[in-house]
């Protein structure tokens, strides 16, 4: 299988947290300037302002809004615990509507000594309560699976079959799967699971970042695009045979990165993205 070249940002998308030393405002300035088409934006870098404005600011800026990050967290030892995570949900689907983000990212979340069975069961039942929210606001929510490593206080959906199986279960149109390479890479039955995802058309998200060896820190230590060892052409060859056309969204935790000076940050990026992507 020959993956095609990336020559151009066009479908580079950036998540906020990767240049996280820029308020909104900056970061749309910046993106812009790169000729970055694509941001997902957290839902800390709406604090304080104005989701309306922001929409206007990105479209003025030639910027989409891809994704809001993150929903998710429904476990909980409680029902009212699990119903606060409901309501969190329904308040970011919220968010998404108003800023112009057609789908939420979810991090779907566990509970230290909770089985992993009973958190996945709350999952299901999380998603399914905050579905018909979402649709009548017309978002959709993706479900991402998390490295294994989280599964005790992250996520307990781990592979993309786990994440397969639930959209399955749930059955609409409005649910599917965010694939991040930096979770996902290591899966035997990838290929096979990002197939069957877009088969089913629940694939709608893919995320690009590197698994840096060593590893000096579990969650901020991920590499540029070409500084680990994944295999990302080889993957996004597998997802682009779906005929998944979105972003390719770069998410980034980098301790070390983030004490870099962020435009020579975003100039790595750029070209990491057109020669390890």
């Amino acid at each position: 299988m020959s993956v095609s070249k990336i020559t151009d940002f066009n479908k580079l998308c950036i998540h906020t947290i990767t240049t996280k030393q820029w308020d909104i405002e900056t970061i749309i300035n910046k993106y812009s300037a790169a000729g970055i088409k694509g941001v997902s934006i957290w839902r800390q870098w709406l604090e304080g302002r104005n989701p309306q404005k922001i929409k206007n600011m990105m479209a003025d800026n030639d910027l989409t809004a891809v994704s809001l990050v993150r929903g998710g967290f429904f476990p909980a030892p409680d029902k009212a615990g699990r119903q606060a995570a409901i309501d969190e949900n329904k308040k970011c689907v919220d968010e998404a509507a108003a800023v112009g983000a057609p789908m939420i990212v979810l991090v779907c979340g566990a509970v230290p000594g909770m089985s992993l069975t009973e958190a996945r069961q709350q999952i299901k039942d999380g998603i399914q309560a905050v579905l018909p929210y979402a649709k009548e606001a017309g978002v959709k929510l993706a479900i991402e699976p998390l490295h294994p490593m989280y599964a005790g206080d992250r996520s307990a959906v781990n592979t993309m079959k786990q994440a397969n199986d639930m959209c399955d279960a749930i059955d609409d149109t409005h649910i599917g799967v965010a694939v991040d390479v930096y979770h996902v890479w290591w899966d035997s039955e990838l290929q096979q699971e990002i197939k069957r995802c877009g088969e089913s058309g629940n694939l709608f998200a893919f995320h690009i970042c590197d698994w840096r060896t060593p590893t000096v820190d579990m969650l901020n230590d991920r590499g540029l695009m070409g500084e680990g060892c994944i295999n990302i052409p080889e993957i996004r060859g597998w997802v682009e045979e779906t005929g998944f056309n979105g972003f390719n969204e770069v998410e980034i935790f980098s301790n070390r990165w983030w004490q870099a000076d962020p435009d020579e940050f975003l100039k790595a990026i750029q070209d990491a993205y057109l020669q390890h992507s």
